[in-house]
């Protein structure tokens, strides 16, 4: 049996205040995602599932084709990087997710997104 492939996925967040209203419960947030092809079989990035929470406990679900508009192709060492954004209504949240994506061999898998924080300054202490 082989092993599952190996994906690493690694998140930069960055609070955007020019496109955050506080005053009116929104608090918009950039998130660079870094996927990395550990494994020594080449895989394609087909769809993406979000789950993001704020601070109040209200879930949004995101479920789309690829990432900002592409199905990145990774060959074994490669990464791909990109920036997306995610708005909430309080000023902290969290997120995390899957990505399903296919090796060159036909098998379907789950890479999953580790959680990661969304925060304002100064919302956490």
């Amino acid at each position: 049996m082989k092993n599952k492939p190996s994906i690493k996925i690694d998140s930069h967040i960055d609070y955007l205040e020019s496109e955050s209203q506080p005053a009116a419960s929104r608090y918009v947030f950039a998130y660079t995602i870094t996927i990395h092809n550990q494994s020594d079989e080449p895989a394609r990035l087909l769809t993406r599932h979000w789950i993001i929470t704020d601070a109040d406990g209200k879930v949004q679900e995101v479920h789309g084709q690829g990432v900002v508009g592409e199905t990145p192709h990774l060959s074994p060492g490669q990464t791909f990087r990109y920036t997306s954004a995610a708005m909430i209504e309080t000023p902290a949240g969290m997120m995390h997710g899957t990505y399903q994506m296919r090796t060159d061999s036909g098998e379907l898998f789950e890479a999953e997104i580790p959680p990661f924080t969304l925060a304002a300054p100064r919302a956490l202490h």
